[in-house]
């Protein structure tokens, strides 16, 4: 796994960073808000290590990388993508759910849950979500899917990414320099590593994708 992020995932935001600089911040998240597994764990703390860098010069402003820019970028980029998100939402509904949602491992009675979740906690599951791993790129669609209103959505759900944002970049101003030196401490677990996450993924899909939602107990 971490050979992967070494040959696939660094070479691919360090090209993109590379060439757009805070843009390509912004579109990453925009890419892991809209519902794309491309882990905002990776990509906000690897801008982090180019601010913890002065010798790394951002693409646009031929400057050196600035940790409240990015951060800025950051929430930009998440705020569009929930927007997508929520639109996908809004306007295909259940219909779209009823044909699809299987494919997406959503299952209707967890729609049920999110809206009257919704309907009971709307603006602070909308900040708060921003704040979880995982369900933090997908809970734009049922926000759309419930209609909470557009500019409390927006403005609960980017205050949320602010707060995420700044927190991963941080840590990876933090980590710095050490990445190398963390990176050869685990390069030996990388198959061990490797090969726990794609069981338990394989898992996920199978019992998501095999398993109806629960049935109502008689009256």
């Amino acid at each position: 796994m971490l050979a992967f992020i070494d040959g696939v995932v660094i070479p691919f935001l360090n090209g993109l960073y590379g060439a757009v600089g805070y843009i390509g911040v912004a579109v990453a998240m925009a890419i892991e808000s809209a519902m794309v597994p491309l882990p905002s764990e990776l990509i906000l703390p690897y801008a982090g290590f180019l601010v913890s860098d002065p010798t790394q010069t951002e693409r646009l402003t031929a400057a050196p990388w600035n940790f409240w820019v990015v951060v800025v970028a950051a929430t930009v980029g998440n705020t569009v993508g929930s927007l997508i998100g929520y639109a996908i939402g809004a306007w295909g509904g259940r219909p779209f759910l009823e044909r699809y949602g299987r494919y997406l491992l959503i299952r209707p009675h967890e729609l049920e849950l999110a809206e009257h979740f919704f309907e009971r906690y709307g603006s602070a599951t909308a900040f708060f979500s921003r704040l979880l791993p995982i369900v933090r790129t997908f809970i734009s669609f049922p926000a759309g899917v419930a209609r909470m209103p557009l500019p409390r959505f927006i403005a609960y759900s980017t205050a949320g990414a602010f707060f995420w944002s700044a927190a991963l970049v941080y840590a990876g101003v933090l980590l710095g320099a050490r990445w190398q030196d963390i990176r050869h401490a685990l390069q030996p677990f990388d198959l061990l590593v490797a090969i726990g996450v794609i069981a338990a993924i394989g898992l996920f899909v199978w019992w998501r994708l095999g398993t109806p939602g629960r049935r109502r107990p008689a009256d």
